[in-house]
């Protein structure tokens, strides 16, 4: 007997529906983006435009305009440094659960996938936080695998009362929630809410979404718009990058920031690109055709698109290559990082989600930022 599967488009009970049509505008946008009818002429006409449009941006993320990074460039850093100056923001992730309950075959997190488990008590999140914040460090970002039963809200909630404590800026990277839910955490001191939709091919999305809530597709893509709703400053958009077709990602990715930022005219948008990588029991899990030139364009068209949002480069990628795309494009840079459960302080207590490519310090980024004549900003917020 075969179990039937959940309708990636259908709300479950208890999710909270937004009466928009933004998901369906962006789709019809998506559907009809063809980026292999852009020239060379088209991607110069563009990159002497002052301000770039929809169409425009579309243009930059297409193919012909892969030779064009350099112009690409010096067109991004005078923006980049117009709006955020040559500071460049740390942070680290602290992941206090793995449990999930989703099954996504590329997620090293996902609840088939055997590896071992676990979540911090309260008095381990103190001892990670307070090794974190010895450090120098304002900004965390918390994390969980998606399981309301194993992280509930109420548990995230407490860690982000602890976590208030030492830090002034907390960013969270959980399951979406409905606007009421992202409003507790707000009360209890988040201000910054990440959630990617990973790929914006509705069919692909079903395919590597086997089962949990994170199959419904819907509920995932207004998440945003919801912790606007529920009270947080700002929110990040990002696809995961090599899993589908990733021009047509990072097209939708742009479009879902770019109309939140004009539904929404106060949020702090950011974006970030992280793509595939190995995880326990997949060593095989890559980013497909999306090397590093592709990233830095997606990046590049991100920066140009929206030349005063946020944007994060992960260790998800190499030293080299995030020592290069501070202050050209990206904004924030995280140092310090383990990706299993805990491992600031004590011993990790369960798993990573993935392999991360570097490794340093929070000092050795330091001290990398300011050699590229860049300025170290351990907080650029501070909670009234």
């Amino acid at each position: 007997m075969t179990t039937q599967k959940t309708n990636p488009m259908e709300y479950s009970e208890g999710m909270e529906i937004i009466d928009s049509e933004m998901m369906d505008c962006i789709l019809k946008l998506v559907e009809n983006y063809d980026y292999n009818q852009y020239t060379e002429a088209d991607v110069k006409k563009v990159l002497n435009k002052e301000q770039l449009t929809l169409e425009d941006y579309g243009v930059i993320l297409s193919p012909a305009a892969l030779p064009h990074l350099e112009e690409m460039a010096r067109k991004a850093v005078p923006e980049t440094r117009k709006h955020f100056g040559n500071g460049i923001c740390l942070f680290t992730p602290l992941y206090i659960s793995n449990y999930c309950e989703n099954h996504c075959i590329y997620c090293g997190f996902n609840c088939k996938n055997k590896i071992r488990r676990g979540k911090l008590s309260f008095a381990e999140m103190e001892e990670e936080l307070k090794a974190i914040a010895e450090t120098g460090l304002k900004e965390l970002l918390i994390l969980t695998g998606e399981s309301r039963h194993q992280s509930g809200v109420e548990y995230i909630g407490e860690a982000i009362k602890l976590a208030a404590n030492y830090f002034t800026n907390i960013g969270i990277e959980i399951y979406p929630l409905n606007s009421d839910e992202y409003a507790y955490l707000h009360e209890c001191g988040a201000d910054f809410v990440s959630v990617y939709q990973e790929t914006y091919n509705i069919n692909k999305y079903e395919q590597v979404h086997l089962s949990g809530s994170k199959r419904i597709y819907p509920y995932r893509f207004y998440s945003q718009e919801r912790a606007l709703l529920g009270g947080m400053r700002g929110v990040a958009f990002g696809a995961l990058l090599g899993l589908d077709d990733f021009r047509k990602d990072a097209y939708a990715t742009g479009l879902h920031a770019f109309f939140i930022q004009q539904k929404y005219p106060q949020a702090e948008i950011a974006f970030s690109s992280p793509r595939l990588r190995p995880f326990i029991n997949n060593a095989d899990n890559n980013p497909n055709d999306v090397h590093e030139k592709q990233l830095l364009q997606v990046m590049l068209a991100y920066r140009l698109l929206m030349p005063y949002a946020g944007i994060t480069i992960s260790t998800r990628e190499r030293a080299g290559f995030r020592d290069h795309v501070i202050g050209m494009v990206a904004t924030k840079i995280s140092a310090g990082v383990s990706v299993g459960v805990g491992g600031h302080k004590l011993e990790e207590k369960a798993d990573e989600q993935f392999e991360i490519s570097d490794p340093r310090s929070v000092p050795e980024v330091h001290h990398m930022i300011i050699s590229k004549g860049l300025q170290p900003v351990y907080t650029d917020y501070i909670r009234v």
